[in-house]
Parts: structure tokens; C-alpha cells; sequence
């Protein structure tokens, strides 16, 4: 991590407080300071102390490691886009401070995450069908997928090419997820407060703006959309990334003797997508006409079809999720001393309590001397 003065310390400051809608005078009060010490201190004059830069984090909702070290250019250069009248949302705030905390514990255990280098060729944004179902192809070769296989662990398998996927609860009416693109590998995050069909679609889908080096992006809806634009393109990869052609014929193939609700459930499961989803791709495939798929929209999996056919119910993404790469990562640089107790809380996101922890290793009493020689 390189060296900060003051002056660029205290702008990073002044920029995260006009990103949180603050003025200098709410910060202060916050702080319990004069407007004038928040003044100074953004402006460098004035010093600030590790405990005072953590209360300014705490109350802008940000990491205290983003005010140390070198902003991720696609931040940089989406906030630039922006303007500095321009808030950040929830989600917004959530993505820097992820990618943050993962810049930071790759400086630490690089060989945990294991991001991918300046090796990784994007491809080219979807602009037709045809464009969408290559990069379909793509993705599975590159995910060490067949082209019948359902994608079980996505998490996993997008973490293996450098997206690691995090899930928090935005609640209902905001963003489904975003994405930002890292100096190595790349960060999504998916609001779990959706069904998991829905989270898994708006992860695939993010997957998407990864493989085609999208930057920073934040979609608000994940859907069921029309169009010809990428955002809609890359819709059509997140159904067929999941919901590969031949694997889906073959099960029709196995199922369609069966009532329609009943080959919905056993499809849906099979492959883990939400109703919306899997109607939208057999109407594609021209597997069911618009009547049928109507039909299929309307359908809830219940309790009873978990127990009569025997389904596994999934869990992906749901409350507040780290892939295991990152947790591995952190846990690491935990028991190799580099954080500290309460760090390595902060950074699993409060999914492990102090018990949950590996036990610190016992020192010798003659290592004292390592530390006053």
C-alpha cells in the first residue's frame, strides 16, 4: 500500500462525503468537530487520526482502506462519468467497498483468490443473437462445461476465471446487480432479497459484463426484456448459459409426455432457473407456444412437488454470500497475522463470529526477541 499525504487524503475524504450527500457541516456534527476541521482536513491542512478517519468511513459508509490506497481505475473512471453531484445508491456504495475489501486481500493472499493476469482476452459485446450464443459457447468452454450440463455451482465455477460473486439483501424495488471490473478479475455483486431463479439469471448475466470487460455496471432489472440492445443480448446468454439448448431438448424430450406443470417443476429444477426464465427459453427454443408459456409463468414450485419428485433445493446466493476463494483468502491472511480479529470480521461481511475463526498459533516465548532486536 503506498503512502498518503494529507492533501490527497483529505480530497479522497471530501470526494466519498459529496458521493454519500453530505455536506462538510452534517460530517462534522456527525464527528462531533467544528465544520471548520472537516474543512481543513479535506483540504489537507489538518491532520487526521487513524480513530477520526475510521469514524469518517463509518459514518460515509465506506471502507477506511479506500481512503489508503489507489482508487480501481473503473471506479475512477465511472464516477468521472458521473459528475461529483452525482450520490451513490446502496448498491453503489456495497460494489466500491467489496471491491475494495478484494483489492486488499489480494495485496495479501494472492495465491487464495488466484485473479487472473492481463492474459484474459475479453470478447466482443453481444450485438446479435448469434453474437450471445457464442459467447454462450465461450463461456462454457471456459467454465469446463459441457454443452447439456446445468451450471450447479456457478459461484464456484465463476470464481475459477476471476468474478467473484457476492450477494447481499438490497431489498425489493432496486438494483438486481453490478459488476466492476478489478486491476485483476472482477466483482458482482446480486441482491439476494430476489428468488433464487432470479438471483441465479442477474449472476449469470453479470458474468456476461465480465467476459466482455465491461468496466462498472449496475443493472436494475434482469428480466424477461425485448430489444436489440446488449443489456437485452446479454439476457439471452444468461438464459442459454443456464439453460443450455441440447441439455434442455433432451429433458423436454424426457418430460413433455408429462402434465405441462409437472414438466415445468422438473425442468426448472433440473436447471435451476426461476418460471419467467424457463418459459421465455422454451418459447425460444420452440419447444412451447405463447399459450403454454403463459402457463409455465404461473406455475410455483410448492412443498409437496420438493417431496413427490424428490427435488434439491438450491441456496445459491441467498442473504449475505462470499465465494469461498475470497473467505479462504481472508481466513489466511487471519492465521498468517496480518489482520487483525476484528479486520477479518469486518471483511467476511459479519458471516463468522470470533468463534468461527481458526485458533491463533501459540508463540514461543524466545520470538519476543524478533520484535527488539
Amino acid at each position: 500500500m503506498a503512502e498518503v499525504d494529507e492533501k490527497t487524503l483529505g480530497a479522497r475524504v471530501r470526494e466519498a462525503r459529496e458521493r454519500a450527500g453530505l455536506k462538510q457541516g452534517e460530517l462534522a456534527q456527525l464527528m462531533g468537530l467544528e465544520r471548520t476541521a472537516v474543512n481543513k482536513i479535506e483540504c489537507g491542512i489538518r491532520k487526521v487520526s487513524a480513530l477520526e478517519l475510521s469514524d469518517i468511513a463509518a459514518f460515509l459508509g465506506v471502507s477506511m482502506y479506500s481512503f489508503l490506497s489507489e482508487p480501481i481505475p473503473a471506479l475512477v473512471s465511472h464516477r468521472s462519468g458521473q459528475g461529483l453531484d452525482t450520490a451513490d445508491s446502496k448498491i453503489d456504495r456495497l460494489l466500491a467497498n467489496i471491491a475494495a475489501d478484494v483489492e486488499f486481500v489480494n495485496e495479501l493472499a494472492p495465491d487464495e483468490l488466484a485473479l487472473p493476469g492481463d492474459d484474459i482476452v475479453p470478447s466482443p459485446p453481444p450485438r446479435t443473437s448469434s453474437d450471445a450464443d457464442a459467447l454462450t459457447v465461450a463461456a462454457r468452454t471456459m467454465l469446463s462445461l459441457t454443452d447439456t450440463d446445468p451450471v450447479r455451482d456457478l459461484v464456484g465455477k465463476a470464481a475459477a476465471i476471476g468474478l467473484l460473486i457476492f450477494s447481499v439483501d438490497l431489498g425489493v424495488d432496486t438494483a438486481d446487480a453490478g459488476t466492476i471490473l478489478l486491476r485483476r478479475g472482477g466483482v458482482s455483486l446480486v441482491n439476494s432479497h430476489n428468488k433464487v431463479g432470479r438471483r441465479r439469471l442477474a449472476a449469470a448475466h453479470e458474468l456476461g459484463h465480465y467476459l466482455i470487460a465491461d468496466e462498472y455496471t449496475i443493472d436494475w432489472r434482469v428480466a424477461d426484456r425485448q430489444g436489440s440492445d446488449i443489456e437485452t443480448r446479454l439476457d439471452g446468454f444468461a438464459r442459454s448459459l443456464l439453460l443450455p439448448e441440447r441439455g434442455v431438448r433432451a429433458a423436454w424430450a424426457e418430460y413433455e409426455s408429462r402434465e405441462l406443470r409437472v414438466a415445468a417443476v422438473l425442468l426448472a429444477s433440473k436447471f435451476r432457473v426461476d418460471m419467467a426464465t424457463l418459459a421465455r427459453r422454451l418459447e425460444e427454443l420452440d419447444l412451447v407456444d405463447g399459450e403454454a408459456a403463459a402457463l409455465i409463468r404461473r406455475v410455483t414450485t410448492t412443498r409437496a412437488d420438493i417431496v413427490e419428485f424428490g427435488l434439491i433445493v438450491s441456496a445459491d446466493l441467498e442473504g449475505t454470500s462470499l465465494p469461498v476463494s475470497y473467505q479462504k483468502a481472508v481466513l489466511r491472511t487471519f492465521r498468517d497475522e496480518r489482520i487483525s480479529q476484528e479486520r477479518a470480521l469486518e471483511l467476511l461481511h459479519d458471516t463468522f463470529t470470533e468463534y468461527d475463526l481458526p485458533p491463533r498459533r501459540k508463540r514461543r516465548e524466545d520470538e519476543i526477541w524478533k520484535f527488539v532486536s
